[in-house]
């Protein structure tokens, strides 16, 4: 039954983690939005805000990643170590 249900959810996870990273993706290469922020004084925890920008799309794109390591992880769809493919 665990197999049926994580090949049904696979292209719902697909989806959502591909949405998720093209946003992330506009957001460090979409200009409009970097500009929208450029050049501001605004400090946010003492971090100027351009710089803050960046720094939390990096993180973002950690947390995205380590998000899909854990429920690839979950469902069993890791190899193990050392295991070919």
């Amino acid at each position: 039954m665990k197999a049926a249900s994580g090949t049904f959810l696979r292209p719902v996870r697909l989806v959502v983690f591909g949405l998720y990273f093209l946003f992330l993706l506009a957001m460090a290469l979409f200009p409009p939005f970097y500009l929208s922020v450029s050049g501001q004084q605004t400090l946010i925890a003492g971090i100027p805000l351009p710089i803050f920008y960046w720094m939390s799309n990096a993180v973002l794109a950690g947390l995205g990643v380590w998000a899909l390591y854990v429920v690839e992880s979950i469902n069993g769809e890791l190899p193990e170590e050392g295991e070919a493919k």
